[in-house]
């Protein structure tokens, strides 16, 4: 997230994908042992299948109705895993021509938590809670949406693909909500900050994650995120407080979303969400009580 006035393997070679081989991979499948990318893993009863075995071992070509492919978080094997993902890049490119067509329209879309005594009120303070999410789509700066939908394009397709649409929507909207809450907490009241850092950033933490529960080489994920927490930290007009908020999250929810036991695994996942959204409810409150 920016101010208003004002981010992608080892050391050692790994197999591709039997059906992507541009796609390095450490997991093969349980049955065949050939190597799969998280787009192919099946979920089954221990560790992964691919899809060939999956399709052999229901006999009709097509899995039995109880034992439908998953993902690794559980959600529903679908043709196109990147759709989530090219539907909020589009979100981000249409708000963005929007606000080059109507350059007054990005005051009502950034996040502000107040404005100074003696103008006119507005700002989340003032019952603007929708501020909180549309600042997340919003960009002013053609570098800032371009890095944005870079990191989007880069990281949300592997995550999509990995936990299903409805867990990786979730990951990117609580990710993003929870860096607006963290922003609306500690910057000025009256500083405008939008952009979608803080999902991303979320994204970041989760591709951390999964890395690590699929074995593969963490240096290159670490180097990145470290880069850019450098960038964050030490370039102006940065909302630094959107990326912690969206990183904090992004590695809580991914965490639950691939380590919960399959037995409880929705209500571990849908409860951790809960948390982290209490969380910044909890946040939002707090400040909104100090501005009023």
């Amino acid at each position: 997230m920016e101010q208003a006035p004002g981010s992608p393997q080892g050391a050692q070679s790994l197999p591709g994908c039997y059906r992507h081989p541009d796609r390095e991979t450490g997991i093969r499948c349980n049955r065949c042992e050939r190597p799969i990318c998280p787009e192919c893993m099946v979920d089954a009863s221990v560790g992964f299948q691919c899809p060939t075995c999956v399709r052999e071992g229901s006999g009709t070509g097509h899995a039995p109705a109880a034992s439908q492919p998953r993902t690794l978080a559980g959600g529903s094997v679908v043709a196109d895993p990147r759709l989530v993902t090219k539907i909020l890049l589009g979100i981000n490119v249409a708000v963005f021509i929007a606000i080059l067509a109507n350059d007054q329209l990005v005051r009502e879309l950034t996040l502000l938590g107040a404005t100074p005594p003696g103008f006119i009120p507005e700002g989340v303070a003032h019952g603007q809670w929708y501020r909180l999410v549309t600042s997340m789509f919003a960009h002013q700066e053609i570098w800032h949406i371009g890095f944005n939908m870079l990191a989007l394009w880069w990281l949300g397709g592997p995550l999509e693909a990995a936990l299903g649409r409805a867990r990786f929507l979730a990951l990117y909207l609580v990710s993003g909500l929870a860096g607006s809450a963290l922003t609306y907490l500690i910057a000025s009241p009256t500083q405008f900050s939008l952009g979608a850092s803080g999902a991303v950033y979320g994204l970041f933490g989760a591709t951390a994650v999964l890395m690590r529960r699929l074995n593969y080489d963490m240096r290159p994920v670490i180097a990145l995120l470290a880069i850019n927490l450098v960038f964050t930290f030490t370039m102006a007009n940065i909302a630094w407080q959107a990326h912690v908020g969206g990183l904090v999250a992004g590695l809580a929810i991914a965490y639950a979303m691939v380590h919960a036991p399959r037995e409880r695994r929705t209500l571990v996942q849908a409860g951790t969400c809960a948390l982290v959204l209490l969380v910044a409810l909890v946040m939002i409150v707090l400040r909104t009580a100090q501005l009023t």
